[in-house]
């Protein structure tokens, strides 16, 4: 008898329409997932996030790190983790390139589901003030009459910033050597120190030295000017058509219910459209995204594309 009563207990939840489990859902503390280190930005945005979402949904939000391999290890957790929606990620860019050159395999649209885009984040291409070149089309003439000479650092291989380097390399026709750290901020402290020239930086770290003047902006990657520096051009003002950003999103197991990652979309668009909080991601250089679940989809299917043509095309592999 009991197990017959389970049965139907579970037949009838299955019959449930979607507004139902929408509305059932969370029953229990969530988990937030952070594909990153603590200390860092994503782990710093989902942390100021995860009491205003806890409030959203009436339940507990808990951030646990899950960091390595530029964010491959966290993504492969949580495309393992239950679908049921209590458990998903904060991840970057670094989702696609990771997926693409990591041993940790993992399908970033079959394995996991877009919740939502939540913020776009342009990398400036910044030199040390020493290096005599002040404008793209400088940089890329002294590229060509050096070539090899100039080195880019990024975070690591696979990086959004390394993503950067490689696709300008691609699009200017020039030759530049890859210099990989083991973080954003060691390879920022030597463009300031001048051990390095120049660096693809991810606008939320770059912006204070940008500001007070140790490494000088040249670019923005965005597709056109970026609001929190809009006398600096964008690369596309030279070379049509470029554009990538660093993005954060949230993501979800694959087969989360679509009822529920609607749910969680309703929940984070609500947060990230307040006046307030869109002014704090801008200040430290994230512009709101938003938009739908589908959107998201869509948005990630077209940088699979792309950033997959640069990893083939710049023949990028993991070592």
């Amino acid at each position: 008898m009991e197990r017959r009563a389970l049965l139907a207990t579970l037949g009838a939840s299955a019959l449930l329409p979607a507004p139902a489990l929408a509305q059932a859902f969370p029953s229990r503390p969530l988990r937030l997932l952070v594909t990153w280190p603590p200390g860092g930005t994503t782990d710093i945005l989902a942390r100021q996030l995860a009491p205003q979402l806890s409030a959203r949904l009436g339940q507990p939000v808990v951030v646990e790190n899950r960091g390595g391999a530029s964010g491959a290890i966290g993504a492969a957790e949580l495309a393992r983790a239950p679908s049921d929606g209590h458990t998903f990620g904060m991840v970057t860019s670094t989702v696609i390139s990771a997926a693409l050159l990591s041993r940790t395999a993992y399908d970033p649209l079959r394995d996991l589901t877009p919740v939502l885009l939540l913020a776009r984040v342009a990398n400036i291409l910044v030199v040390n003030p020493a290096l005599p070149v002040r404008t793209v089309p400088e940089l890329i003439a002294l590229a060509k009459a050096q070539p090899g000479r100039l080195t880019f650092g990024s975070p690591g291989i696979g990086s959004a910033v390394h993503i950067s380097g490689e696709m300008f390399k691609l699009a200017a026709g020039v030759d530049m050597l890859h210099a990989p750290y083991r973080g954003g901020g060691p390879a920022l402290a030597d463009v300031v120190a001048g051990h390095l020239l120049l660096m693809f930086g991810n606008a939320s770290s770059t912006l204070p030295f940008v500001r007070e003047g140790s490494l000088r902006a040249i670019a923005v990657t965005s597709a056109a000017r970026a609001a929190y520096l809009p006398e600096v051009p964008a690369i596309a003002e030279t070379l049509p058509g470029f554009a990538i950003d660093e993005w954060y999103g949230v993501l979800g197991p694959g087969g989360m219910p679509s009822a529920v990652a609607e749910r969680l979309n309703a929940a984070f668009m609500d947060i990230v459209t307040q006046p307030a909080e869109r002014a704090r991601l801008l200040e430290g250089g994230a512009e709101v995204a938003g938009g739908t679940v589908e959107d998201f989809r869509r948005f990630m299917a077209e940088e699979i594309d792309k950033i997959g043509a640069v990893v083939r095309d710049a023949r990028i592999t993991a070592e």
